[in-house]
């Protein structure tokens, strides 16, 4: 039954054109982790000349995310994780950030 609920959830144009490309790009350097690494670790051992010395790393790294930004299922996963964080705070009211942070375990 939730699937059904989740698929006549109606979004809005800041969602789906905004916030969920947001979650795409965060979930996409998270797949792309090792590409993001290497291109960081060229930039701290270039400095100045980062932008000549590590053009290799950020080709890579922009066609790593490029990859996923134009992945239609990519997007659906994205949208549907979207749509269950949506009806978690429609039902409780807290974020889902403040959901993910510890509680502490003693007063």
């Amino acid at each position: 039954m939730e699937a059904t609920k989740a698929e006549e959830i109606h979004l809005r144009h800041v969602e789906t054109d905004v916030l969920i490309p947001k979650m795409m790009r965060e979930k996409a350097k998270e797949r792309c982790a090792d590409k993001v690494e290497a291109f960081n670790h060229c930039c701290k051992e270039s400095g100045f000349f980062m932008v000549f010395k590590c053009r290799e790393e950020n080709a890579a790294l922009k066609e790593c995310l490029t990859q996923h930004y134009r992945d239609p299922e990519f997007f659906e996963i994205c949208k549907q994780e979207y749509i269950q964080e949506k009806m978690e705070y429609e039902r409780t009211g807290i974020p889902s950030k403040n959901r993910k942070q510890k509680i502490p375990t003693s007063m």
